[in-house]
């Protein structure tokens, strides 16, 4: 942390918007940057109207507070909401003519690199610093995909991160160990970052329950296991888990890492047929012994049953209908889940059907 003040000043920057939320403001955490800045007697203001699951909304009102502000850089301290606020913030500030922020979606057309962004995240689980992706909510989750939005400098410091309740924790850690192995299995893996999700799972599997429970030195790892992660499926993409966590997301307000617990085992038994052996070094990854003495059917299982006996162990939700998910809202989930961009990079093609029972059986 303490390299951000010099870090915006090499640069030739003058004054930063920091990006965050009511609630770090109120515990200290992003007094932990801003007193740095003060210090250094760096000039910013605080846009802190970020909230979970973030709205249009709230990035338009960022840009405004961007406008107003005089800021020639960004700093956004924060999990995924105000990495992702900041992301959009800085895109539309170049290229005014997304101001509407929907048009963003997907692969939009942007032609300008976005305002400068420096961030820092205070969670270990959605690499947000160092990817192209972004994620607004408006009636639904939509993923953003620029490489234009990604961050000039992350920096990630797990004393950032050493202070949030043990459930944050676990449900950050599950959504980096989706990446992990959503990345490492997707339709565009290759071998560079196939070597970077297997790492990721092996750290995160490894450090994880340690980090829940406070352990310092696990918490270390766990900023490092989540950024290797990110580095990965950022140039890769995901698949049908955070297609399908995405609406629930936008439908009940649910919480991405939790959803992500409760789907991917779901869904990893699912795409098991299309995987080759890739199962079988998940597993080994995940610490299961003697994984080459198995058969692939076997091997399989046993990379599933991992995951699930991690998820179980760190007392994470096992039911949609723990997030307050309604059945009777199925067909909508499905339907959006199939639409979402993720979706296209799962190894196993899904139709609906698949993906109804898939949101069925995890009730």
């Amino acid at each position: 942390m303490a390299s951000i003040p010099g870090e915006l000043s090499r640069r030739g920057f003058t004054k930063a918007l920091v990006v965050t939320d009511r609630v770090l403001v109120a515990a200290g955490v992003a007094r932990r940057v801003t007193a740095l800045l003060d210090d250094a007697g760096f000039a910013y203001d605080i846009y802190d109207d970020v909230m979970p699951n973030p709205t249009i909304e709230a990035v338009q009102a960022g840009v405004a507070a961007f406008g107003l502000s005089g800021a020639d850089c960004l700093v956004a301290i924060g999990g995924g909401s105000p990495q992702d606020t900041c992301k959009a913030i800085g895109i539309i500030v170049a290229n005014p003519e997304f101001s509407d922020v929907r048009s963003l979606e997907r692969v939009a057309d942007t032609q300008n690199p976005s305002v400068p962004i420096i961030g820092v995240p205070t969670t270990a689980g959605t690499a947000a610093e160092v990817t192209i992706n972004y994620v607004i909510t408006d009636s639904r989750k939509f993923v953003c995909v620029d490489p234009l939005g990604i961050p000039v400098v992350a920096v990630v410091d797990a004393d950032m991160m050493a202070g949030m309740p043990a459930a944050l924790k676990v449900a950050t850690g599950m959504d980096a160990l989706t990446h992990a192995i959503e990345g490492y299995t997707t339709k565009g893996a290759w071998e560079l970052t196939d070597a970077l999700h297997l790492k990721a799972i092996e750290i995160i599997a490894d450090s994880l329950p340690g980090s829940a429970r406070g352990d310092e030195a696990a918490g270390e790892r766990m900023a490092l296991g989540q950024y290797v992660a990110g580095m990965g499926f950022s140039n890769v993409g995901l698949g049908l888990v955070h297609a399908m966590a995405h609406p629930l997301g936008a439908y009940y307000d649910a919480a991405h890492g939790v959803a992500n617990a409760i789907l991917l085992p779901h869904v990893m038994a699912f795409n098991a047929e299309a995987t080759g052996e890739k199962f079988r070094e998940i597993a080994r990854a995940m610490g299961v012994a003697r994984t080459e003495e198995m058969t692939i059917d076997r091997a399989r299982e046993a990379a599933v049953r991992a995951v699930a006996q991690l998820a179980s162990s760190l007392g994470t939700s096992a039911s949609l209908s723990d997030l307050g998910a309604s059945k009777d809202d199925i067909p909508a989930l499905a339907a959006a889940a199939l639409a979402a961009v993720c979706a296209a990079g799962n190894p196993r093609e899904a139709t609906l059907d698949d993906v109804t029972d898939l949101y069925t059986a995890a009730f």
